[in-house]
């Protein structure tokens, strides 16, 4: 597939989420979008390595119809035996499969390595997600509706196509998960269904038209795996490259079932080169508190989970003297740190503010020197080892050891694992 020429700017994968997501709504906006990069592409000649194809269990259909009035691209996998089933993500069939055996199948199908490993990911977490529903382990599951060839099309086929895109970072919007109730293999159950659920834990979702099931398990299963607890914000700004429009299989009189997904080069630093999140600062002024205590409360921040801890000082009103005691988590964890910083200081209240961070990939390793083996933090740029920062454990420890000072076996050690 050719690509567009993005020569190292930041690729973001954007999810409108308003009219909900599933398995095959995913699969055409991508087929939609790729198509529009390349007029030769082909979703069957994309999916034909995938085996439940080629065994001739599943059988796809790729058709421009609409939705509403929007046009867009309609994917169905069925089974020949069934072609005339409704199914719970828009598909036919119930073949069942246990997680082994989709995992062995997944391996058999001369997938790319990253591919293979978002796939298995995929269903690993749909067996924890199952799993813990129905109260047992993900290794009993037999998966109906999402283990069935559609859902494996689906969500292998989506892997492929990002894979195409040289894997983009993926933003989306809040999504729509929709109301009322569906049947599905367990009988009519609430929406979004329990697995559903589970799929959508620290996402961002609400609910909205007329009472239909409009997240699937498969479409929560993609926007966890693609997008992430941390992926669901702004649309940033940027040059919009081309976008792809995915229908679902109902045409309600409110919103189109349809997904819209938009591949833009971003303004912003290119996301290949460094990490990026948009994690939460929990922060609280405090003026009367014991100096001695501040290390009680950082250390149980700490134990909770905190990404980084701080303390500053700063004046308040009537120019006194106070600290600011500060620390970065999670978005979906900051409540939590707001109510610690409130049972273990002095403070009668905390502020919560999003923040955007960028910082190096690392990686830890041991390193021996002429003093001993220290363990070595290193930032990747580029795929190499762009600073090397020694553990300050190590370099006290090793100083003890040596009978030398704390600055004098630090600079030995730095010289000599190439600082």
């Amino acid at each position: 597939m050719r690509m567009y020429d993005l020569n190292g700017t930041r690729k973001v994968l954007y999810i409108n989420g308003a009219a909900g997501i599933s398995g095959d709504m995913f699969l055409g906006a991508m087929a939609g979008l790729a198509s529009s990069l390349d007029h030769d592409f082909s979703l069957e000649g994309l999916l034909n390595r995938i085996s439940v194809f080629e065994s001739g269990e599943a059988v796809l259909s790729v058709k421009n119809e609409s939705r509403g009035g929007i046009a867009g691209i309609k994917v169905d996998v069925m089974t020949p035996e069934r072609h005339g089933h409704d199914k719970h993500d828009g598909h036919h069939g119930h073949s069942h499969r246990n997680l082994a055996s989709i995992l062995e199948l997944l391996k058999g199908c001369n997938l790319p390595p990253a591919v293979l490993d978002k796939s298995a990911l995929a269903f690993t977490k749909l067996a924890e997600a199952e799993a813990k529903v129905h109260g047992v382990t993900p290794e009993e599951i037999h998966f109906h509706e999402v283990g069935a060839a559609d859902s494996i099309a689906d969500i292998v086929g989506a892997m492929l196509l990002m894979d195409c895109l040289k894997w983009p970072e993926v933003i989306s919007s809040p999504v729509n998960v929709g109301s009322g109730t569906v049947k599905c293999a367990h009988g009519i159950l609430p929406v979004p269904a329990p697995a559903t659920s589970e799929l959508l834990k620290g996402l961002k979702i609400y609910s909205s038209g007329i009472p239909i099931e409009r997240t699937t398990p498969t479409g929560a299963l993609l926007l966890r795996i693609l997008a992430g607890e941390d992926g669901f914000r702004d649309l940033p700004p940027g040059r919009l490259i081309c976008a792809g429009t995915g229908l679902g299989a109902k045409d309600t009189p409110d919103i189109p079932n349809a997904l819209n997904v938009m591949l833009i080069a971003s303004d912003e630093v290119s996301a290949e080169r460094f990490c990026r999140d948009e994690p939460s600062l929990v922060e609280a002024n405090i003026d009367d508190m014991n100096p001695q205590d501040f290390a009680s409360a950082a250390d149980k921040l700490f134990k909770q989970g905190a990404l980084d801890v701080w303390l500053e000082t700063i004046m308040m009103k009537k120019g006194r003297p106070a600290v600011k005691l500060c620390c970065l988590c999670r978005n979906q964890d900051a409540d939590g740190f707001a109510e610690t910083m409130l049972t273990e200081t002095t403070t009668l209240g905390a502020r919560i503010t999003k923040n955007r961070r960028l910082f190096f990939e690392r990686q830890m390793s041991e390193a021996g020197t002429s003093l001993g083996t220290i363990r070595v933090k290193s930032a990747m740029l580029d795929g190499k080892a762009f600073k090397k920062i020694p553990e300050y454990d190590d370099i006290l420890r090793i100083s003890r050891e040596n009978g030398l000072p704390l600055w004098a076996a630090r600079k030995k050690i730095e010289r000599e694992i190439g600082e």
